[in-house]
């Protein structure tokens, strides 16, 4: 046996694992989108040989995992695609979005590919086995990281090997928390937040909450890039508690800003997960025992057709009025939040907050770091000075912490064996790697 990378080893972006697990014979574990560096159409393509692979795992529907398929498909693949029947309802939506973006607008083109994705997609169940071939077997695990999200147990003659794709955060809103770890011969752990600690939930609401009301106080827009899945609708879900809060306050008078999902992809996905509701977690589902709405509620604001965006960004520019824009892509990358950043980010008023991990040399780093520092960023090739306030909001992460992913190691049942890191900047990664062979004494794979 063994596992060769085609991305996401030593990066945070880009996984794609070929596990070859019999002479010939090999399942490929994601296959997804470089987002940062060298995100070129040379850099994400298929430059591997298709011929052995019998079927492709996909752990969840974020680009970072899944947003070569189109290539690969390109490049003449048409075996199975295994999923959850969660990520099975995500996959097309998202897809769609990235064959426009970064390969073709032609609609035959685009339906063409969609059809056959779906030709190709069998949704699985967490915790049911599967027989891949008479050698190989797999089963999803619940990963806790966004709706679908599982890790892959692969069974090969007697041996488990796991491939945990991305581990979440434990009491994430509506999300049930990560299954523990039964077994691990080998296990391919994520290592994204392996050198930190996350700030607890209750603390990033206050957070947010304190920036909600300096946006109250002095008229000005809170940008907030987001990714369609899992953070926007975890941060809808902390601003319905958070005007429940406000709104139960006696004697006090609160406006509340009118909260705007300005993203057609983050709506679509929005409308999938309350469909999918029956996959929330308990405290989820009591709220809407209560009949509250935390995905609709009446602040809540959805823009789709550009024209309504521009003419939004339009007036923004020269009024001030308390506003809160969710918007695409999460690393200012592309997507509608550019447009708000360059409107927004050399008005004092502003207060842009980020809520998920901003990989280096994307604008959402270079915003991230130097915008404290009263500096600029670079976006569609003019300088942009940023006097906006500037926050980062650890507590969001989709991503298991640092003791979390000590906790994911610790929880199987019997001891795990052998662990290499992936997904991960390689200084974090030897940091993770020390505490794993101090905690438990498993020998973790060079990080080159």
């Amino acid at each position: 046996m063994e596992v060769i990378h085609h991305g996401g080893q030593r990066t945070v972006t880009g996984s794609c694992h070929e596990f070859r697990y019999a002479r010939g014979r090999a399942v490929l574990i994601d296959c997804g989108l470089l987002q940062e560096g060298d995100s070129s159409d040379e850099a994400q393509s298929i430059d591997f040989a298709i011929d052995d692979i019998e079927a492709l795992v996909v752990t969840h529907s974020h680009l970072d995992h899944v947003g070569r398929i189109p290539w690969l498909l390109a490049a003449g693949f048409r075996k199975p695609i295994f999923c959850t029947t969660a990520t099975a309802e995500l996959l097309p939506l998202i897809l769609s979005d990235a064959i426009k973006i970064g390969i073709t607008r032609d609609r035959r083109v685009i339906e063409g590919l969609l059809d056959l994705l779906q030709e190709l997609i069998r949704p699985l169940k967490y915790d049911q086995w599967l027989s891949i071939s008479d050698d190989l077997m797999i089963r999803f695990r619940q990963a806790g990281h966004i709706l679908g999200s599982a890790y892959v147990e692969c069974e090969v003659g007697g041996e488990r090997i796991v491939f945990s794709g991305d581990i979440g955060c434990k009491n994430t809103p509506l999300l049930p928390d990560p299954t523990p770890l039964e077994k691990a011969d080998w296990l391919f752990l994520e290592s994204t937040y392996g050198n930190r600690l996350h700030e607890p939930r209750r603390d990033r609401t206050s957070r947010l909450s304190q920036v909600i009301q300096r946006s109250v106080e002095n008229k000005g827009a809170v940008l907030i890039p987001a990714f369609s899945i899992g953070r926007t609708q975890e941060l809808l879900y902390d601003i319905e508690q958070i005007i429940d809060e406000l709104q139960r306050q006696p004697n006090e008078k609160y406006e509340f800003p009118v909260v705007v999902l300005d993203s057609p992809l983050a709506a679509a996905v929005t409308e999938r997960y309350a469909k999918l509701k029956a996959l929330w977690d308990e405290e989820a589902k009591e709220r809407i025992a209560k009949g509250r709405h935390p995905l609709d509620f009446s602040q809540l604001v959805t823009i789709t057709s550009h024209a309504d965006h521009e003419r939004l960004i339009n007036r923004l520019r020269t009024t001030g009025e308390p506003v809160i824009i969710i918007a695409g892509a999460g690393m200012c990358t592309g997507g509608r939040i550019v447009n708000y950043l360059e409107a927004l980010l050399p008005d004092a008023r502003t207060d842009v907050v980020f809520v998920g991990y901003q990989a280096y040399g994307t604008p959402g780093y270079q915003i991230q770091m130097f915008g404290p520092l009263g500096g600029y960023v670079e976006l569609n090739g003019e300088r942009v000075i940023v006097n906006a306030q500037i926050h980062t909001l650890g507590g969001y992460s989709a991503h298991a912490d640092q003791q979390e992913l000590l906790d994911f190691v610790g929880s199987a049942e019997g001891r795990v064996k052998r662990v290499r890191l992936t997904h991960g900047d390689p200084a974090v990664q030897k940091i993770l790697a020390q505490k794993i062979t101090e905690q438990f004494e498993i020998p973790v794979d060079a990080i080159e």
